[in-house]
């Protein structure tokens, strides 16, 4: 089984004062509405959370993931995704999913999974857009968890990533890839053509 790990302990910092995971998307609470498309791939869904995050479990309420709470999110994306990596069970893989990313669906990520499979001499596999830039989920195999040991900052994977492009195998998913909700400008935009 390969877990999924959606990283949702993110302060929203960009939304003035409103949690972008608490947005409606698709008629659920962004954060509820990834977690359901996820749980459609594997019921091994993990969801890194900061400490403070009572309305983020609430929204979580029912579903059958299992939250990480993780102080180490106020480092930034590194401090999260160190954590919560070291906290996987043993897995001969692991896929790493943005929390803010509407349009993300159980098909894409099964796709990703599936890339796995179908490429095995890979050590990541990714989502990507048309144009080539590298998206996501990602799928990342077991022998690189040590390396999540030594993230800092707030690059995110990155440091990790951009030394493997000649190993990480990337599945075209079109915009949705990369398209995340930071700001309320994101937001309005996102809902001006989902009517």
């Amino acid at each position: 089984m390969i877990p999924i790990l959606i990283l949702a302990a993110g302060q929203s910092s960009r939304m003035n004062g409103t949690d972008k995971l608490l947005q409606m998307a698709h008629g659920k609470p962004l954060l509820r509405h990834v977690a359901l498309q996820a749980l459609g791939v594997c019921d091994d869904v993990y969801v890194a959370l900061p400490t403070k995050a009572d309305a983020r479990l609430a929204v979580l309420d029912g579903l059958p993931i299992t939250p990480q709470i993780t102080p180490e999110a106020a480092e930034g994306m590194s401090g999260t995704m160190r954590s919560v990596v070291a906290k996987l069970p043993p897995c001969p893989a692991f896929m790493l999913l943005l929390s803010d990313l509407p349009d993300i669906t159980t098909a894409d990520m099964q796709r990703i999974m599936d890339a796995r499979d179908n490429h095995p001499d890979y050590l990541i596999w990714r989502g990507g857009t048309r144009a080539g830039k590298p998206g996501h989920p990602i799928v990342f195999d077991a022998s690189l968890r040590p390396a999540f040991a030594k993230l800092s900052g707030d690059g995110g994977g990155e440091t990790l990533v951009n030394p493997l492009r000649d190993k990480t195998h990337v599945t075209i998913l079109g915009d949705r890839a990369r398209r995340d909700l930071d700001t309320p400008g994101d937001w309005a935009a996102w809902r001006s053509v989902q009517q």
